[in-house]
């Protein structure tokens, strides 16, 4: 029945934009804070490092959801490559995944509201949350248009950022922080002004800030000509890691020395402080509150997908498959909106740590999503050698970077346990994996016993 299938209704500048804006959010534009705080300058070359992993894992995720023209996400060909265990946590994995980021981004915007007015977090959050419940449940279509509008906004603010840069470094322009110089970047300590240890630990907040690059792929069900508008979007990954996150860093560097930066608020709101237009920051910290809000909107969008997409492989309750005379999946998506609601009530019992705590697990868990991608592909390569032929979007320096990449990625996670701030999430995170094996091996068994 048409009414039971997902409409491919987003275009090209939609899954463009949506590439985008899963890789420009609340990582960026608040959590960098953090990072530039453990990391001085050198957490350039921590988003480099990061970047380009992260371009691998996009283009083995884009050749294995080329190669079958039936495969609607990356859980569908971790069943087929790896195991029916692999689809199912990969695909619950997944969708807490993007619980935990769409907390963060409540929480985000929460704390972008008090810029203005002294209320509690929790009350901006969950209108917020109500606001995209509302759109998300009318059509795929309007988030695409949502998507690309919120996406438009945050390259024309960065664009903004690097432009004002660049002509107050050619100017030699004076703030309040000091002359606007390049040498910035290098005289207040070093490149590794609190050493290589300060470097590893900014890496966590770093992971989370590229969370959502993988969205083109969660879209693909929904994409108008995903074998064009797929690896076109892919593609342009690194051009927009360099000029968004490098670019945009380097600037603000330039401009603010890294020491005189807040970790508890967004760079840009501080550095725009800094040019001497009075409105600026209050329109950066507006811009930075729609950069949330669009996060936001992604993680409705792709957990509701997700849970979808498990439904329809029986690997959900069956409610979770029905759609919407709008083709919209509103059971899923009502029940992602209630579960990210309880990251309204963590900034309200945990108001200094609820970001930390949130962004850590969700670092975490994307990190398997990314790994298992991998391993797919690695395993695609080994016993699909027809299909590897046939790709016209081959995956390049396979399986090398396969493995070079998941190595970073164990790296990170030896990082986090050692760092305070993060070994707690890391810590308790094994707990959802448990229970999901537990769930898996429950409904393996009930499945069993009907035959």
């Amino acid at each position: 029945m048409a009414q039971q299938e997902l409409k491919r209704e987003l275009k090209n500048r939609h899954v463009q934009l949506i590439a985008i804006g899963g890789t420009i959010g609340t990582g960026l534009f608040l959590g960098s804070g953090k990072a530039i705080q453990l990391a001085g300058p050198s957490i350039i070359l921590a988003y480099l490092i990061v970047g380009i992993a992260l371009f691998f894992v996009m283009r083995a995720l884009g050749e294995l959801l080329l190669s079958n023209a039936g495969y609607q996400s990356f859980n569908d060909f971790a069943v087929d490559y790896v195991g029916p265990w692999a689809g199912y946590v990969t695909g619950w994995t997944y969708w807490f995944c993007w619980i935990m980021t769409a907390m963060a981004d409540i929480i985000a915007v929460g704390v972008y509201v008090q810029y203005w007015f002294e209320i509690p977090q929790w009350i901006p959050a969950i209108l917020t949350l109500v606001i995209l419940l509302f759109l998300n449940l009318l059509t795929v279509k309007l988030f695409g248009e949502l998507e690309f509008w919120f996406a438009l906004i945050k390259i024309i603010t960065i664009l903004a950022l690097i432009v004002i840069g660049v002509v107050m470094l050619v100017m030699g322009f004076k703030t309040d922080a000091g002359v606007v110089s390049i040498r910035n970047l290098w005289e207040y300590g070093g490149l590794f002004p609190n050493g290589v240890t300060g470097f590893l630990l900014a890496f966590q907040m770093v992971v989370f800030a590229f969370v959502g690059v993988e969205l083109v792929g969660v879209s693909a069900a929904e994409t108008a000509n995903p074998q064009k508008n797929i690896p076109s979007a892919i593609n342009k990954i690194p051009l927009r890691i360099l000029f968004f996150y490098v670019g945009a860093l380097i600037i603000i560097l330039s401009i603010n020395p890294w020491e005189q930066l807040s970790s508890s608020s967004s760079p840009f709101v501080q550095v725009f402080s800094l040019v001497g237009i009075p409105v600026a920051a209050g329109i950066i910290n507006f811009v930075v509150l729609t950069s949330a809000a669009s996060a936001g909107n992604s993680g409705m969008f792709s957990t509701s997908r997700i849970l979808y997409n498990l439904s329809n492989h029986k690997q959900g309750p069956a409610a979770f498959k029905k759609l919407s005379k709008n083709h919209v999946p509103s059971n899923a998506l009502v029940t992602s909106a209630v579960v990210v609601s309880i990251g309204a009530l963590l900034s309200k019992l945990l108001p200094e740590q609820a970001f930390s705590i949130v962004t850590t697990i969700s670092a975490i868990c994307f990190m398997w999503v990314w790994s298992i991608i991998l391993i797919s592909h690695i395993r695609y390569q080994k016993t699909r050698p027809d299909l590897r032929a046939k790709s016209n979007f081959k995956a390049p320096f396979t399986p090398f970077i396969n493995y070079v990449v998941l190595a970073l990625f164990a790296v990170i996670l030896i990082i986090m346990l050692f760092a305070e701030a993060t070994r707690m999430a890391l810590l308790m995170t094994p707990l959802w994996f448990i229970l999901l094996f537990i769930l898996y091996g429950m409904r393996k068994r009930k499945i069993e016993s009907k035959f």
